[in-house]
C-alpha cells in the first residue's frame, strides 16, 4: 500500500501549492506506431455468422486509428509465451516457490525465459496490452485498403477482445485511485459524481498511453492526468456559471406551450360543437344528435373529462337499431357538422 499512500500526500502537497509528482511525462510520438483505419468491413455473409457483440466490436475497432508502443520484448521470439500466459495475482506473503516482493509491495514474477529481464505485474499487463494492439496494427497494415476476409475478421476480433480484457483489468485495478482523489479533492461548486465520470475517462486514456519503460508507476502518470481532468471540469463549470449565475433547473428548461396550446384548441372545438348541437346550427335531426351526443360523451358539458363515449353497439341498444345503422347515421351527423364548423373555430 506505500504507492497509494505516497500518491494521497502529493494530493495534499498540490493542494498546499508544493507539488511532489514528476512532470506528466511527454510521450515520443515519432516511437509510437500509429495507423489509421483503411481496412475494409467483411462481406454481409462473413457478418451474418458473427454475433451482434462481434459485429459492433469489429466495426468500431475498423473506425478507431490502432497504435501501440514499441518494446524490445514485442521482438522476442518468447513474447507470445512469456506475455500471454496468467499474470498470477500479488499474494499477501510471500513463501518459497513463489514470486518475490520487493520492498515496495511489489512482486516479480519469476520468468524462465534467458535473456529476458524480470518484469512486475504492471509491467507484464502493459507489455500484454501492447503486444495485442500490435497485432491489431498488424492486420491494419496487411489489409490497407483491402476488405477483411472470414478467417482474417475472426483473427482480429481475438485480438480484438483481448485488448479489451487487459485494457479492463488495468482499469479495474487502478479505480481506486480516482474515488480517493474525487474524495480529497477540494473543487466547490462540481457535483462529485461529475468529478468520478470525468477522471474514470482520463484513467482510461492514460491506459492507452503509458509507457512502463519508462521506469515509473503508472499510478504516478494517472494521478497526474486524472488532476488535469478535475481542473478541466472546475473551469468547464466556472465557465458555465459565469455565462448562467443561476443554478441550472432542467424543469425549466422544458416547455409544454404545444401541448397547452393543443389542449387549448382541443377545448374550444368541443365548446363550439356543444355549441352548435344546443343552437341545432347544423340541422340534425333528433337521432343524429342524440347519435353523437353518445359516441362523443358531449351530452353533460360537466362530466369528467376523462369519461369515454358509448360504443356503436351500446348506442344500437338505446334507439333500437342495428350497430351498422348507427354508423351510418354518425357518419351522415358528421358531414352536416363538419360544414358547420367549417367557418368556426377550425378555420382560426
Amino acid at each position: 500500500m506505500r504507492p497509494f499512500r505516497m500518491m494521497l500526500r502529493a494530493v495534499d502537497a498540490l493542494e498546499m501549492g508544493k507539488t511532489m509528482l514528476p512532470s506528466e511525462p511527454k510521450t515520443d510520438m515519432s516511437a509510437r506506431q500509429r495507423i489509421k483505419p483503411q481496412t475494409k468491413m467483411p462481406s454481409a455473409e462473413v457478418l451474418r455468422h458473427l454475433s451482434a457483440d462481434d459485429a459492433k466490436l469489429l466495426r468500431n475497432t475498423l473506425a478507431e486509428p490502432a497504435e501501440y508502443i514499441p518494446h524490445e520484448l514485442l521482438d522476442s521470439p518468447a513474447a507470445r509465451q512469456l506475455l500471454m500466459e496468467p499474470v498470477p495475482e500479488p499474494a499477501s506473503d510471500s513463501s518459497e516457490g513463489e514470486a518475490d516482493a520487493d520492498d515496495s509491495g511489489v512482486y516479480r514474477l519469476a520468468n524462465n525465459f534467458e535473456g529476458v529481464p524480470k518484469l512486475d505485474r504492471e509491467q507484464h499487463l502493459f507489455l500484454r496490452l501492447n503486444f495485442c494492439r500490435r497485432h491489431v496494427w498488424q492486420f491494419f497494415q496487411q489489409y490497407k485498403g483491402k476488405r477483411l476476409t472470414a478467417k482474417s475478421a475472426r483473427d482480429l476480433l481475438i485480438w480484438a477482445h483481448a485488448v479489451q480484457e487487459v485494457r479492463s483489468q488495468i482499469v479495474r485495478e487502478n479505480i481506486p485511485l480516482v474515488l480517493a482523489m474525487a474524495k480529497r479533492t477540494k473543487i466547490s461548486g462540481v457535483d462529485p459524481s461529475d468529478l468520478i465520470s470525468e477522471g474514470n475517462l482520463a484513467l482510461l486514456r492514460a491506459a492507452n498511453k503509458f509507457d512502463s519503460a519508462r521506469g515509473y508507476k503508472f499510478s504516478t502518470y494517472a494521478c497526474r492526468a486524472i488532476l488535469k481532468s478535475f481542473s478541466r471540469v472546475a473551469t468547464r463549470m466556472s465557465r458555465h456559471r459565469g455565462y448562467f449565475p443561476t443554478e441550472f433547473d432542467p424543469a425549466l428548461e422544458k416547455s409544454d406551450y404545444i401541448e397547452q396550446r393543443r389542449l387549448g384548441v382541443q377545448d374550444e372545438c368541443v365548446d363550439e360543437l356543444r355549441a352548435i348541437l344546443d343552437g341545432r346550427q347544423a340541422e340534425l335531426s333528433d337521432v343524429e344528435r342524440k347519435v353523437i351526443q353518445a359516441r362523443f360523451a358531449l351530452d353533460n358539458p360537466e362530466q369528467d373529462v376523462d369519461q369515454k363515449g358509448k360504443t356503436l353497439e351500446q348506442i344500437g341498444e338505446m334507439i333500437g337499431v342495428t350497430k351498422e345503422r348507427v354508423r351510418q347515421i354518425q357518419n351522415k351527423a358528421l358531414d352536416k357538422l363538419r360544414q358547420a364548423l367549417d367557418g368556426g373555430v377550425l378555420s382560426r
